[in-house]
């Protein structure tokens, strides 16, 4: 096994120190370089008091100098706890009450004056460039997460930082390739798949900020082998003109993965239908790693809505009476690592949700069909009990996502007199598209994809972003936003 902190010095020992490991935009960082400023980036860490198994919050933006801390801290023995750059200053705080970091880097000016942090530049320029005596980290990253409640937690990953990068991936990630990173590295997939990539020797190629057509031109310039996307960038892509879609090469990329959030099924077929059912995979599984499934799109054909069966875990739904659910009956879905309960994570914040024998559940409902093959339905926190029936947002989503002129789309209860909740539709149109969607013409649209007890009793048309890069919507914030505004409301 090799530590972390080697693999940029490996690879530059192997590639050669002037090969490129990073890319963005017009920045690109060799492997020599990764190096080199992730050993005087640890030097200057060092200096300032950290230490074996702290944490140091990182709250930047995609760029070299994320990759930079990393290793840097790995170095250190320290581990990465990763949260987001956009956060408001509440937000943060909050989290920062939790992880107690030793110390924090922040890329906004404001808010690193605000609470003393360190600047994307620490450590960057000059400084001592000798190898550090080795020692691994415990953990090697903390990933945060507000949930849907908005409630903080931190999730501490149990894996030491450790890799082997003649090991193959079980995702095939590929070795000495190139990868496109078109989502925020503060959420977990980007982040475990950027850094695997690079654990594995291949280059990495992020963006930004994602945009559908620089996407495809990306993968076609750097002849990108894989990637990872989440259901919003397939369909922006998706949606880009046929001509413009179909003029970027994309014969490099052998694989393209989708997860963090429900596919429509529509938007799967198109996906399978041009780039071939071989080429796309999907993983459903949680940060905290109790178990994941994986299905490739020559099995979704024939299990279609499925997410996968189990890889590497056990996995059992249970109905409302806490008892194995029916084939194909909808109940919430638990979660067994291998190595047993709590082997893989520890929560700072937050209690895992476990039933009597310690299988846990991130909250999501779902079934089993007869082949073992896992579906989705909805989150717990997100399902509309409306009447006395449960209503699965993502469903309802999807079947407007299939509109052409709608962009986003998130569906959330509101409280009804009658019927407890009533189902209301948030509704982004296509650029251009704002005030030629009507109501009249979602409804009659839906009637044809849906029971008529799913179609929304409301909508409401929006120019906000709903759902950000990695797909990640916070529906108790929609939902509150609109109660306390019901509220307001003249008598």
């Amino acid at each position: 096994m090799l530590p972390n902190a080697q693999v940029p010095a490996f690879h530059a020992a192997r590639l050669g120190p002037e090969r490129w490991a990073l890319r963005h935009e017009e920045d690109g960082v060799s492997w020599g370089e990764l190096d080199r400023r992730s050993t005087r980036r640890a030097w200057a860490l060092k200096a300032a008091g950290v230490v074996k198994d702290d944490l140091v919050t990182l709250s930047l933006p995609n760029g070299a100098a994320f990759y930079e801390f990393t290793f840097a801290l790995w170095k250190l023995g320290a581990t990465p706890h990763v949260v987001s750059w956009r956060l408001a200053p509440v937000e943060l705080n909050a989290i920062l009450d939790l992880a107690r970091p030793r110390l924090a880097a922040v890329s906004d000016p404001p808010l690193r004056t605000a609470i003393g942090a360190l600047p994307p530049e620490f450590g960057a320029l000059g400084g001592c460039e000798d190898a550090l005596p080795e020692v691994v980290s415990s953990y090697w990253k903390a990933m945060s997460s507000g949930g849907s409640t908005g409630r903080p937690k931190i999730i501490i990953d149990h894996a030491p930082a450790l890799t082997d990068p003649d090991q193959p991936s079980a995702l095939g990630i590929p070795s000495d390739s190139v990868i496109l990173n078109p989502g925020p590295l503060y959420h977990n997939a980007p982040f475990l798949f950027t850094h695997n990539a690079l654990f594995r020797g291949s280059s990495v190629v992020g963006m930004a900020k994602f945009d559908a057509e620089e996407a495809l031109k990306l993968i076609d310039e750097y002849k990108v082998a894989w990637v990872n996307m989440v259901p919003t960038m397939m369909s922006r892509i998706w949606r880009l003109p046929n001509e413009v879609r179909n003029s970027h090469d994309l014969s490099s990329l052998r694989e393209l993965w989708h997860m963090a959030a429900p596919m429509p099924p529509w938007l799967k077929e198109e996906w399978i239908r041009w780039l071939g059912p071989e080429r796309i995979w999907e993983l459903y599984g949680g940060t905290e790693r109790q178990g994941m499934t994986v299905i490739s799109g020559t099995e979704w054909l024939e299990h279609r809505g499925s997410v996968g069966r189990a890889v590497g875990c056990r996995i059992k739904v249970l109905n409302d009476a806490g008892q194995d659910a029916a084939v194909g009956e909808v109940g919430e879905i638990f979660l067994m690592p291998p190595g047993g309960p709590g082997s893989t994570y520890h929560y700072l914040g937050a209690e895992a949700h476990k039933d009597n024998e310690g299988w846990e559940t991130i909250g999501d409902f779902g079934w089993l069909d007869a082949d073992d093959y896992l579906y989705i339905a909805d989150r717990r926190t997100d399902m509309i009990l409306t009447g006395g029936t449960n209503i699965y947002p993502a469903e309802i989503e999807g079947a407007l996502m299939e509109h052409p002129l709608v962009e986003a789309a998130v569906v959330i209860g509101l409280p009804h007199a009658d019927l407890g909740a009533a189902v209301h539709a948030i509704v982004k149109p296509s650029s251009g598209a704002f005030g030629q969607l009507t109501e009249q013409e979602l409804q009659e649209f839906l009637r044809e994809r849906l029971d008529r007890h799913k179609i929304p009793r409301s909508f409401e048309f929006t120019t906000d972003i709903l759902r950000d890069d990695a797909g990640k919507v916070r529906r108790s914030s929609l939902r509150d936003e609109r109660i306390a505004s019901m509220s307001r409301e003249p008598m």
